[in-house]
């Protein structure tokens, strides 16, 4: 085994970038082939920097499976590291093309659904103005896929809650508010007509919101606890905003959804959905956001992040 105590053992052996790059994708395969094929050399080619990684540091890093090839506890270790100086150095890219381009830059977000209107919206907008240049992708999508995909390095950051399963990974986590929520229903709705709205007339109608495991349905239903309400009919669980949205114009059902979210749909004459006047005092916990560990954003990146957080 590599002794330890010397930062540059590793480098001192004969660790090399192609080692390095073979490595993360053969973690992210699975498969020999695969990997060699990401890195652009032949099977055999794969076959000897495998060797010559198990000989650097004097243990195996692969095993035999039955779907392909398994990482061994050494093998884990330094393909995670191998993956994080692939995306620095990918980011490293990104940073001189855009100084050499004068401000030409492209920007990955992920984004829950409410902080996609309320916070990325303006901060894209205002970007647009004083960098026109600047190209932006944003992905819509709840938080543990978006911190997958931000792990993955396929997002620079994202906007929103980091999950049970991923607070032990190498991410930070930055608060930026909590998140009303607000019921919607189809205009014309008989909701809408009484005088007075009272929460048990809204909970004689079927409600639509995630599954019950949701941060947003767990939300709901403990602050009905709080109130000494009952659980709301609930026949359709869905994540799908379209979905949501279609459900409650072609029904009497209720949606709940976020604050932010509702005000986009329900503003101007022509909206299909209203917000319904009937303020339970709902709130999702603080999203806020959410960045690789010890990793710098992009200027780009960097920029639409100060906007967001400073709102």
């Amino acid at each position: 085994m590599i002794a330890t105590g010397r930062p540059d053992a590793l480098l001192r052996k004969g660790l090399k970038l192609n080692h390095l790059r073979l490595l993360a994708a053969l973690a992210e395969t699975g498969q020999l082939t695969q990997a060699a094929g990401i890195v652009g050399i032949s099977q055999p080619a794969a076959s000897r920097l495998v060797a010559e990684i198990e000989a650097i540091i004097d243990a195996p890093v692969h095993q035999r499976t039955g779907r392909g090839l398994g990482l061994t506890a050494e093998g884990r270790a330094l393909a995670q590291r191998a993956q994080r100086i692939r995306l620095e150095l990918d980011d490293a890219a990104r940073d001189l093309a855009e100084i050499a381009m004068g401000g030409v830059g492209q920007v990955r977000i992920g984004a829950v659904t409410g902080p996609a209107m309320d916070r990325v919206l303006p901060a894209l907008q205002a970007e647009r103005l004083n960098h026109p240049n600047v190209s932006v992708e944003v992905v819509v999508q709840p938080s543990d896929q978006l911190c997958e995909q931000l792990l993955a390095g396929r997002l620079d950051f994202a906007v929103g809650r980091l999950p049970e399963g991923l607070r032990a990974e190498p991410l930070t986590f930055r608060p930026i508010e909590a998140e009303p929520i607000a019921l919607i229903a189809r205009r014309g709705h008989p909701l809408f007509s009484r005088q007075s709205l009272r929460p048990i007339e809204a909970l004689a109608h079927d409600w639509v919101m995630p599954g019950p495991d949701s941060l947003l349905t767990r939300a709901v239903l403990t602050r009905l606890q709080a109130l000494g309400l009952p659980r709301p009919m609930q026949r359709l669980y869905t994540s799908s905003f379209l979905l949501t949205l279609a459900m409650i114009q072609q029904s009497d059902a209720v949606a709940a959804i976020a604050l932010a979210s509702a005000l986009q749909v329900a503003q101007g004459d022509s909206a299909v959905v209203g917000i319904l006047p009937l303020d339970l005092g709902i709130e999702v916990e603080p999203f806020g956001l959410i960045t690789r560990e010890r990793v710098s954003l992009t200027p780009a990146s960097q920029r639409l992040a100060d906007i967001i957080l400073e709102g």
